[in-house]
């Protein structure tokens, strides 16, 4: 696993379970974990939704964890036999499964006699693994080598994050400025915006197209890890959209959302 820059940290996202790849739940736990990762000055480079079978998770993993500096997977370690994260992380990684005294204790508490099989398997970790709190209810995660294995309930998993932040190395933060376009097409801006990315090989721009009623256009994003770059590219992409007779491109702040609104 490596970063493509010394400045640049990286990480791959697993997202596990059926009830994803059919629909019946809409993922949010990869928006949640890019916008967090981001603060931190960590890239979110490939994410990748596999079902709940074993082959499938441990081979996405695998491919995952050797390409970035760390990965984090969500879903799969609940109770029930579709639940096999901890088992395809320890066959990974090539180690045995283990109850953690310390998940069976706070299991123990919780449901007294009423604990099962069923609920005991969510106290299983890989030996050398190290527990993620959860801070909101339920189980810890884990984390072995550089992957972080939490769950995937949203409001859960965002818990977890806070203590997955600070074990990461950072890297130095993205910055980003936006130019709004209205009233031009991509066909119109798209040359500016090329000839603009050309000349800033380490940033990257995108253009993200709205339409509504008051009309239509396209929020331009620059993003890079330098300041004053950023900001001179931004000037010179309003310079180049004026040049090339696009009427009135100007930065917004705050900058608007990627959907165009």
């Amino acid at each position: 696993m490596a970063s493509g820059q010394d400045d640049q940290v990286t990480a791959g996202v697993l997202i596990i379970g059926d009830e994803i790849l059919s629909g019946r739940t809409q993922d949010t736990n990869l928006r949640d974990i890019a916008r967090y990762l981001g603060v931190l000055g960590v890239d979110v480079a490939e994410a990748r939704t596999v079902p709940d079978v074993l082959e499938e998770i441990v081979t996405a993993l695998n491919a995952l964890r050797m390409r970035y500096d760390y990965v984090i997977t969500t879903g799969g370690i609940g109770p029930t036999h579709d639940d096999i994260t901890a088992d395809a992380v320890a066959a990974a990684f090539g180690v045995e499964l283990v109850e953690h005294p310390e998940i069976l204790g706070l299991l123990q508490a919780r449901f007294g006699e009423d604990l099962n099989a069923a609920r005991r398997r969510m106290a299983r970790v890989p030996v050398g693994g190290e527990l993620v709190k959860n801070p909101v209810q339920g189980p810890p995660g884990f984390t072995i080598g550089n992957v972080f294995v939490l769950a995937g309930v949203p409001q859960i998993m965002r818990g977890m994050l806070e203590d997955v932040g600070p074990r990461l190395r950072g890297g130095r933060p993205v910055v980003s400025r936006t130019v709004r376009v209205e009233g031009s097409g991509e066909g119109v801006i798209a040359a500016p915006l090329e000839a603009v990315a050309k000349a800033h090989p380490a940033m990257s721009l995108g253009s993200y197209p709205f339409f509504g009623p008051e009309g239509y256009g396209s929020n331009l994003v620059l993003r890079g890890r330098d300041p004053d770059e950023v900001a001179t590219a931004t000037g010179e992409l309003i310079a180049a959209l004026e040049a090339a007779g696009v009427p009135g491109p100007r930065e917004v702040e705050p900058a608007p959302r990627l959907d165009g609104s």
